[in-house]
C-alpha cells in the first residue's frame, strides 16, 4: 500500500496557510517596532480568546484589520511584513462585539451567516479558517496561537515572577532570575490507518457527540519519534499493531498549542480493543461503507479545516461534501 501521486494531500491544509515574512530579525528592534506602530498603513488583528472580526466582501470573508490608531490598547505581537506593510496582532476585546461565557466558553451573539455584507462579526478559526484568504487565515492562526500562549505563560516557571513581554510579544522574560520563555508548541502525530482490505480505521472520543468519528491522534511524549509515536498511540487507543508510518504532512492546530503531524500507516492486526478512557467506538470503513454512513447521516466526519479530514479524502480519493 505505497502512496502513489495520486495520494497526497488532496486540498489544501486550510490552517497552513499565510502569505507574511515573519520578520524574526525585527522583534528585538524596539525603534523599528515604535515606528511601525506610528504608521498608518500598519494593519492589526484584534484577538479575543481565539476569536477575531470579519466580514463578508461579496463572495469572500476576510478579517477586519485595524489602523494602529483605531486599535483597542493591549498586548502587541509583531506578526510580521507583506509588501512594505507591518501586520500586529492586538489581544484585547472586540471592538462593538459584546462577548458571554456560557459554562466558561465564550460565545458571541451574531453568526456570520446572519449578518449583512459588509458587517463585522466575531468568529474563530473553526468557523472562518477555511473561507479566509492565504494572508488573513496565515494571520489569525498566528495570532491565535500566540495569545493561547501568553494567557497561560505570565509567570516564570523558575520563580513565580510575572515575566516581561519582549521580542514583539515573541519571548517572555523573568525580571527576577533573567530566564527567557518562549512560545510553546506540542507536536502530535495524526495518523490514517489501512488494513490488507484497503479499509479505514475511524473512531470517536467518549467525550464527542454520537456519530462523530476521525481518525487516531496523540501527542508525542519526549525522547520520542514521531514515528513510534504513531505505532505507540495506535496500538494504546485501539490494540491495534501497525507499521510503515508515512509522513505526509503538517498544520498548526492552536487550540491551544499543537501542531499535527499527519500520517499513513499500515494496520498488521485488525481486532479492535479500545480503550475505555481514550475511545468510545472504534470500526473499519471501506469506502462504500463510509459513503453509505454519510448518506444515512449515520456518521460525521471531522471539520473541512482539519488535517483529519484531509487524511480521510486522501485515502478515500477526492473531497466528501459533508460536513
Amino acid at each position: 500500500m505505497e502512496i502513489t501521486a495520486e495520494e497526497q494531500l488532496i486540498g489544501p491544509l486550510l490552517l497552513a496557510r499565510g502569505t507574511i515574512d515573519r520578520s524574526a530579525a525585527l522583534r528585538a528592534d524596539e525603534g523599528w517596532l515604535e515606528r511601525a506602530w506610528s504608521d498608518p498603513a500598519t494593519r492589526v488583528l484584534v484577538v479575543d480568546d481565539g476569536h477575531t472580526l470579519v466580514r463578508r466582501v461579496g463572495d469572500e470573508v476576510r478579517a477586519v484589520l485595524f489602523a494602529p490608531a483605531d486599535a483597542p490598547e493591549g498586548q502587541r505581537y509583531l506578526l510580521g511584513v507583506e509588501g512594505g506593510v507591518a501586520y500586529f496582532a492586538v489581544a484585547a476585546p472586540l471592538p462593538g462585539v459584546p462577548k458571554h461565557e456560557v459554562n466558561g466558553r465564550v460565545t458571541f451573539a451574531m453568526k456570520l451567516g446572519d449578518t449583512p455584507e459588509g458587517v463585522p462579526v466575531a468568529a474563530g478559526l473553526r468557523q472562518v479558517g477555511g473561507l479566509l484568504g492565504d494572508r488573513d487565515a496565515g494571520l489569525l492562526v498566528y495570532a491565535v496561537a500566540l495569545e493561547a500562549w501568553h494567557s497561560t505563560h505570565e509567570y516564570c516557571p523558575r520563580c513565580g515572577s510575572h515575566t516581561d513581554v519582549q521580542a514583539g510579544g515573541h519571548v517572555r522574560v523573568c525580571p527576577r532570575d533573567g530566564s527567557q520563555h518562549f512560545p510553546r508548541v506540542d507536536p502530535a502525530v495524526i495518523m490514517l490507518i489501512r488494513d490488507e482490505a484497503d479499509r479505514c480505521l475511524l473512531a470517536r472520543g467518549p467525550q464527542w457527540p454520537k456519530g462523530r468519528l476521525s481518525i487516531l491522534a496523540g501527542f508525542v511524549e519526549p525522547g520520542e519519534s514521531l514515528e513510534h509515536a504513531v505505532v505507540r498511540e495506535v496500538a494504546e487507543e485501539v490494540g491495534v499493531t501497525v507499521v510503515n508510518p508515512r509522513y505526509l504532512g503538517s498544520q498548526p492546530w492552536p487550540f491551544p498549542r499543537s501542531l499535527m503531524l499527519g500520517f499513513f500507516a499500515e494496520a498488521v492486526t485488525t481486532e479492535l480493543r479500545p480503550d475505555a478512557e481514550e475511545i468510545a467506538e472504534a470500526h473499519w470503513y471501506s469506502r462504500e461503507e463510509l459513503t453509505a454512513a454519510l448518506d444515512s447521516g449515520e456518521l460525521r466526519l471531522p471539520p473541512a479545516v482539519s488535517i483529519a479530514r484531509r487524511l480521510i479524502e486522501t485515502w478515500y480519493g477526492g473531497q466528501l461534501a459533508y460536513e
